[in-house]
């Protein structure tokens, strides 16, 4: 279950931060609507990561349809196995 909490109990941010753990973000509303999360670096780094090799994936894909996709002899030519 999420863990939401009103923006205002950061007024006591060392107990909200102790509620912040991996997987488990804190979600802080703003006049009843989410509008924040805090969350772990390593979490946040591990994010970011995943953003970034989904995008990558998505443009290995993109090319492989404009271009044609590679056989494995091709790929195992290209990076000399």
């Amino acid at each position: 279950m999420p863990n939401i909490k009103p923006i205002s109990d950061l007024r006591n941010y060392t107990e909200v931060l102790k509620e912040v753990s991996t997987n488990q973000p804190v979600y802080l509303t703003r006049n009843g609507r989410g509008a924040y999360a805090i969350v772990e670096v390593d979490e946040l780094d591990r994010l970011k990561a995943t953003i970034k090799l989904l995008a990558k994936l998505e443009e290995g894909e993109q090319s492989a349809r404009e271009k044609g996709w590679l056989t494995a002899d091709e790929v195992e030519a290209a990076l000399g196995l």
